[in-house]
């Protein structure tokens, strides 16, 4: 029995390209499989939740703990922190600007891959960007409150970045700023807080992981190079 184990084991080492290929073909397929276009206004329907579990938080402030992410509460088996935390709002001018955002930004993505491929984007980039600050907090020993859609929203932002790299934005409707600038502007800004510790209670971490995991969506999910893209090139065929 030692040897055919061992012999089976071996076998699988030894595997041949066309085999190799064939198995790294498929990994890839299953990966960038995409989802039948359909625009059912997910955009809408995740600001109307955002604002149905603000309203659930002012009636019930308990619930906050149950759903904001507590390192030392996941720690403790509330796991689903992981997903639940971007649905949480501090105040009303924290839901406002990430609201805002995900309205003007989320619809125009939400138009260009669908509304499953935009949920899919939505909520894999959000959970990973709790994931990864958790993962930071626990080993610097903070146990702090993590919530908010910042690290979502910051990645639909890239996101806009990407599929309209011509697009102008105004801020304070004067000064007009190409997406792809502003991307890289709020980078800054975030990496200098974050840096600087100049945080005022904001999350900038999980803002810099959202254009992170945002970037990684692209090149692993829908094979597109955002580098390639701010640069003027490969803007077509991303279909």
């Amino acid at each position: 029995m030692i040897l055919l184990r061992d012999a089976k084991f071996k076998s699988s080492l030894f595997l041949t390209p066309i085999h190799k290929s064939f198995t790294m073909s498929n990994m890839d397929t299953l990966i960038r499989k995409p989802f039948r276009y359909t625009f059912t206004n997910m955009s809408f329907i995740l600001i109307g939740i955002n604002l149905l579990v603000f309203m659930l938080n002012m009636i019930f402030p308990k619930s906050l703990y149950y759903l904001a992410m507590i390192p030392s509460f996941v720690l403790n088996g509330m796991v689903w922190q992981f997903l639940t935390y971007m649905f949480v709002h501090s105040g009303i001018s924290h839901i406002a600007f990430n609201m805002l955002a995900l309205f003007f930004f989320g619809q125009a993505v939400e138009r260009r891959i669908g509304s499953r491929e935009f949920l899919l984007f939505y909520l894999l980039t959000g959970t990973l960007a709790g994931i990864f600050s958790f993962i930071v907090y626990f080993f610097t020993g903070s146990n702090v409150i993590l919530l908010g859609a910042s690290g979502a929203v910051y990645a639909v932002l890239f996101a806009y970045a990407v599929y309209f790299p011509d697009s102008k934005i105004f801020i304070f409707g004067i000064l007009p700023v190409k997406a792809p600038k502003l991307v890289l502007i709020y980078t800054a800004i975030a990496l200098f807080s974050q840096i600087s510790s100049l945080r005022g209670g904001v999350a900038h971490l999980t803002h810099l992981a959202g254009f992170v995991f945002a970037f990684l969506y692209f090149i692993v999910r829908l094979g597109i190079n955002p580098i390639d893209v701010f640069r003027g090139k490969n803007r077509n065929g991303w279909n």
